[in-house]
């Protein structure tokens, strides 16, 4: 393959990614529901991929379980410690 067929995404990875980036959004919405108004989905994003940085990225079907079942004192703890590290940077 040549390094322009590799820079292409393909229609299946383009699919996914909306997949992701829906569920994603879908478990933001989730939260403002309860009261963290200023969630969107790409902290929530954030957060879950985090620990891929490390692991690798895993197979779909975990990386939708990780956003479904992704609980807002997770994603606080996540927010919080980042925040004391510096790593966080809020959208605006």
């Amino acid at each position: 393959m040549s390094d322009t067929d590799e820079a292409k995404a393909s229609p299946i990875d383009d699919e996914m990614n909306k997949t992701i980036e829906s569920l994603c959004e879908s478990k933001a919405e989730e939260f403002k529901l309860i009261g963290y108004d200023h969630v969107s989905g790409a902290d929530v994003w954030e957060c879950v991929s985090d620990k891929y940085h490390v692991k690798g990225t895993p197979a779909l079907h975990v990386i939708v379980n990780d956003i479904l079942s992704l609980k807002v004192n997770q994603f606080m703890n996540f927010i919080t410690l980042n925040m004391y590290r510096g790593d966080y940077r809020p959208k605006r």
